[in-house]
This record gives C-alpha cells, sequence and structure tokens, in this order.
C-alpha cells in the first residue's frame, strides 16, 4: 500500500498524514514551496528511494496518530491561527537569532565552520518576510474575511512567488549552517542558535504549507 503514496503530492501528505512534515524534514524535503511534487518526483530530485520515505509514511499513517486538519477549519479560523502562530511568532524568532548569529560571528568568525554571513542573511529574511506579512494582513487575509476569495487570485499569485523566495532563502541558511548541525565542540550560543534556526525552519516550513496547500485552495475553491 505505500507505493500508492508515491504519485501523491507532498503537500497532500503533509495534509493527509499528522506527522508526515517530520519525515520531509528528516529528508530535507520542501513540503511547502514544492509540495505540488508528487513524493516520487520530490524523492528522486534529491537521489533519495521514493519507496523508502513511502515506507516510513505508510507506517505512520498506520499508526493512527491524529492531528488537528485545518482543511476542517473556516477560512477565518485559519486565518486567526496563521496570524497568532507564525506571524507572531515569527516577529519574536527574527530578532534574537540575528542577535545570537551576530555573537557567534563576532566570537567564532575566524573558524572555517564559522556560519559568517548568517546575520546579514536572517536580516534579509526578516525584511522580506515582514514585507510579506504585511501584505498578508493588510491585503489578502481581509479580502477572504470579506468572501472576495475569487477577486484574490492575482495577490495568492504573489504572495506564492514570495513563497518560494522564502524557500529558497532557507535553503541558503542550511548551506551556511551544514544543515544547521553545529560542530561538536560549539559554545552554548552556538548550539542555542541553531536549535532557534530549527525552530524558524521548521515554523516557516509549516506556515508556508498551510497559506499554499490549505488557505489559498479554499480561497480560490
Amino acid at each position: 500500500m505505500s507505493q500508492t503514496l508515491l504519485e501523491h503530492s507532498l503537500g497532500q501528505l503533509a495534509c493527509d498524514i499528522p506527522g508526515a512534515t517530520r519525515i520531509f524534514h528528516s529528508f530535507n524535503l520542501d513540503f511547502c514551496c514544492g509540495g505540488q511534487k508528487t513524493l516520487r518526483e520530490a524523492a528522486l530530485g534529491k537521489h533519495l528511494d521514493p519507496v523508502l520515505i513511502a515506507e516510513a509514511l505508510f507506517k505512520l499513517q498506520s499508526s493512527g496518530a491524529s492531528a488537528d486538519d485545518w482543511r476542517d477549519a473556516s477560512e477565518a479560523e485559519l486565518i486567526t491561527h496563521i496570524l497568532s502562530r507564525y506571524h507572531d511568532r515569527h516577529r519574536q524568532q527574527l530578532p534574537e537569532l540575528i542577535r545570537l548569529a551576530r555573537r557567534v560571528e563576532q566570537v567564532h568568525g575566524a573558524r572555517s565552520n564559522c556560519p559568517n554571513g548568517l546575520a546579514n542573511h536572517l536580516e534579509d529574511m526578516q525584511q522580506e518576510l515582514e514585507g510579506h506579512m504585511l501584505k498578508e494582513e493588510q491585503v489578502l487575509f481581509p479580502m477572504l474575511q470579506q468572501g472576495m476569495g475569487r477577486q484574490a487570485t492575482p495577490p495568492i499569485r504573489v504572495l506564492r512567488l514570495e513563497h518560494d523566495q522564502h524557500g529558497e532563502a532557507l535553503e541558503i541558511l542550511l548551506t551556511l549552517t551544514n544543515n544547521i548541525i553545529p560542530p561538536e565542540d560549539a559554545c552554548n550560543t552556538w548550539r542555542a542558535l541553531y536549535r532557534g534556526l530549527a525552530e524558524f525552519r521548521d515554523d516557516l516550513m509549516q506556515h508556508i504549507h498551510l497559506e499554499n496547500n490549505v488557505l489559498f485552495v479554499k480561497a480560490l475553491a
């Protein structure tokens, strides 16, 4: 039965199987911006065994785990969740991550494995993400709350493109940080930075997934 999952999109699997996103993270598969790709396409694109991943997903599916399915929520409920769980959270996360990254670069910048350039990259991400969230808060979300989903195609198209750019920025972040894996002798500040980065990465991908694969789909249905 796991073979049937191979032709499902990553976005659909992320919605259908509670915990699937953890498996996608472990294989570095992009289920948010790349959510339209099938499991087979995405795995082969990363030179991974798609059957192995499908089997892991099937075991998870068979375990009967449960989680909130936001496809059953109203647009208003989903927007409220996105604002409180992700928009507010990103605005808390990034200033502290930038501060920690600056500290690590100042103290350990001479080391070859130091993530030099990370603080500047996070500042760029903060600026781009803030502009993106404001577009959602000031333009798209009010349109959806007023029942104007059919007129929302142009802003959704723009926001999807910006989501792709956020995904590219996350790839750069992974490159700078050795996939967010600290060196064995990393100091406490370095380890705190990477724990925060991993949480931010997971949050941002889940944020984009809920918008691309649930909210935008609802709005344009």
